[in-house]
């Protein structure tokens, strides 16, 4: 299956259009499922796209950009990788380890590319404000996208347009020859969520809420293994029973979800009703004998 030009062009300016969300209207578009999402409807895999973004999303999961720092752009990395596992029939796992990772990463140096070049539109900018020209500053702010955006989609539009033989010829080695390799790489793709997990815990407040994350933990491990049990005797009765046609469906993530919801809201309330008598006594220790507060006790 070769790619069309069509979808060349919805895949790159999805990914020039991507970054700009991700720095200014921060919705879902940014996120690297939605990018799986959107690739895989383009390349008509939806199955194969949210494989992939959802891998990368676990993957960068507690990855995140502090004071102007750079990481490795997830979303560019989910489009290719999903574009061409679809095109040339790459496994999904063996894709996010050979195309997705090493393409998250090097975007890093266009990241920084785009920021060098941001600055000539920053500079520009303080000097309109030293004039007073705002239309000038209005129009320099949206120029300053153009080095951002263009950063993402030309790497995008020219690997899509140029790519397509060499990633055939890797596909090619890696169920041929090298077919050891091509597994190494499936097992490490798989792995990688894992990263992105131990990632996030190492900067979430684990310690404080450890009994949450246990409890969390055992409640998702017992329904899974509740509808787990309750699908494969399902079966086994439609197997022997014809008339049996009761549909048993998986464990509903939207119930994980909400008793994650329902302990978060706990652990809120509590902290909140252990830090009112901390407020009260600042509050108290600030007012005077007239109950007034002193300009220096502020």
């Amino acid at each position: 299956m070769s790619i069309q030009w069509w979808q060349i062009a919805l895949l790159s300016l999805y990914a020039g259009y991507q970054i700009l969300d991700e720095l200014q209207i921060y919705s879902s578009l940014s996120s690297p499922v939605f990018a799986g999402f959107f690739a895989g409807l383009v390349m008509g895999d939806m199955q194969t796209g949210l494989i992939i973004g959802g891998s990368m999303q676990l993957t960068v999961l507690g990855v995140g950009t502090f004071g102007g720092a750079s990481r490795i752009d997830a979303n560019s990395g989910t489009v290719l990788a999903c574009a061409f596992a679809v095109a040339v029939g790459m496994d999904p796992q063996q894709a996010i380890a050979a195309i997705a990772v090493p393409v998250a990463a090097l975007m890093i140096q266009l990241d920084i590319l785009a920021r060098f070049a941001n600055t000539f539109f920053a500079h520009r900018i303080d000097k309109n404000v030293e004039n007073f020209d705002y239309k000038a500053i209005d129009r320099n702010f949206l120029l300053g996208a153009l080095p951002w955006s263009l950063s993402r989609l030309l790497p995008v539009l020219l690997a899509l347009c140029l790519g397509g033989d060499f990633v055939q010829y890797i596909v090619n080695i890696l169920t041929g020859p090298f077919a050891w390799l091509g597994t190494g790489l499936s097992v490490a793709g798989a792995t990688l969520p894992a990263v992105g997990f131990a990632i996030l815990l190492r900067y979430l407040p684990v310690k404080k809420h450890l009994a949450y994350l246990l409890l969390g933990f055992t409640i998702t491990a017992l329904l899974t293994t509740v509808f787990s049990s309750i699908q494969v005797l399902g079966s086994g009765v439609a197997s022997v029973v014809k008339d049996f046609h009761h549909i048993f469906n998986g464990m509903p993530m939207l119930g994980v979800t909400i008793i994650g919801v329902g302990l978060a809201l706990i652990s809120y309330k509590q902290n909140r009703v252990a830090a009112a008598p901390v407020v009260a006594a600042v509050a108290a220790s600030t007012e005077s004998e007239e109950g007034e507060i002193e300009d220096d006790e502020l």
